[in-house]
């Protein structure tokens, strides 16, 4: 009899499995269900991204493409960054093309990370970044963002984090799942905070092009002092619509990207041709398509955010991503037993806050990346299910 327990890695062994998943789980078993739960676009990749992948094939472009990515698409990345964001990455030194935005995540943290090193994450935040440093060896040090900052991490909360045994601080902006952004000023505050550490910043900006008024998104990378501590992680997931597509890219300084490269080599060689050809096209002509889809979902957004304050629910304006963070303290209830209750009542799916770390207790995200129609018909059970809360009291 094999003792299967004994072979497991002991960190592997005490990461809990994602709190998002058991919504999912019972999502397959009422097909009927509204999901506002999935993080993930619902729009079809656009056509002519898809036709460069189509024509990609039948061309015969099957094969292994370089480590780090076809060259043009690494070149696309580089105009791509400095189109939109001020940013220069030299694409033969500073770019690697992942396996979306996770492995660039990932790479990222198995490269930097020795043991009990400490890596800085704000939460409320997506649930990967502290099981990821557990599994690189590292240590996850949790900092809880507040509603009444907008979930902006703050320079007094940063500086009371670090230790002698901080090496990397996560920026998840903008936020999955609060929908909270750093601001041009928040990032000179966090970089002041950083200006004479060796502290490295990963920055997961994989929500970037979805930013609603104000100035839009900025990267920490473009502010003066973190462009050599940074290690940018994006991707098309989000963007462009195309999560199965599985494409993403890490950027940052040569000394760093040459290492990453070694264990991208060995682990995963290279990513799938196809989407890299797709990508391509994506980088060269969908400017358009990222406009068209992020005046959709602030139109969503102003919906969604109206009607939870008509029905009672307090909720900040988010202005990033695709998610709302309503609290729901008032109904006595906690995130876990409300979404539980919520989907088992009136067969909707939101995730509790509590599945994003400290901070998010009290509080569901619900995804509008879905149609006005379910959305609100969402709105309407919810205001139906938060009425029958009351008439039991």
């Amino acid at each position: 009899m094999m003792d299967y327990d004994s072979l497991l890695n002991r960190r592997i062994k005490a990461v809990p499995p994602s709190g998002i998943r058991k919504f999912f789980d019972l999502l397959e078993e009422m097909p009927d269900a509204l999901s506002l739960g999935i993080g993930e676009p619902d729009f079809v990749t656009p056509w002519h991204i898809r036709n460069a992948g189509i024509y990609s094939l039948e061309k015969g472009y099957t094969k292994y493409t370089p480590n780090k990515g076809l060259g043009e698409l690494r070149r696309q990345i580089s105009k791509y960054l400095s189109r939109r964001f001020e940013l220069s990455y030299d694409p033969l030194k500073q770019i690697i093309v992942t396996v979306g935005g996770s492995e660039g995540l990932d790479l990222a943290m198995r490269c930097i990370l020795e043991p009990d090193d400490e890596v800085i994450v704000p939460t409320p935040s997506f649930v990967c970044y502290g099981p990821l440093a557990s599994m690189s060896m590292g240590k996850p040090v949790y900092v809880e963002t507040k509603v009444e900052n907008e979930f902006r991490l703050t320079p007094e909360e940063l500086r009371a984090a670090i230790t002698p045994k901080t090496k990397a601080l996560v920026l998840p902006y903008p936020c999955n799942p609060t929908g909270g952004i750093m601001e041009k000023k928040d990032l000179e505050a966090i970089a002041e905070v950083l200006r004479d550490t060796n502290i490295l910043v990963i920055s997961d900006e994989i929500y970037c092009e979805l930013t609603y008024g104000g100035e839009g998104h900025v990267s920490i990378a473009s502010i003066p002092g973190m462009y050599e501590r940074t290690l940018l992680v994006n991707g098309f997931s989000k963007a462009y619509s195309m999560t199965g597509w599985r494409m993403g890219y890490l950027c940052g300084p040569e000394a760093l990207i040459s290492e990453i490269v070694k264990l991208h080599q060995y682990g995963i060689m290279s990513a799938p041709t196809v989407s890299q050809y797709a990508a391509i096209e994506a980088m060269k002509n969908g400017d358009d398509d990222i406009r068209k889809m992020q005046e959709e979902y602030d139109g969503r957004r102003r919906f969604l955010l109206q009607g939870f304050r008509e029905m009672g629910l307090e909720c900040f304006e988010p202005k990033g991503a695709f998610y709302m963070f309503p609290c729901i303290k008032s109904t006595g209830m906690t995130s876990e037993e409300f979404c539980t209750e919520f989907l088992k009542a009136e067969q909707v799916a939101v995730i509790p806050g509590s599945a994003f770390g400290p901070g998010g207790e009290g509080f569901v995200r619900c995804c509008y990346a879905a149609s006005m129609r379910d959305l609100a018909e969402a709105l309407k059970r919810m205001k139906r299910f938060i009425e029958s809360l009351k008439t039991e009291e």
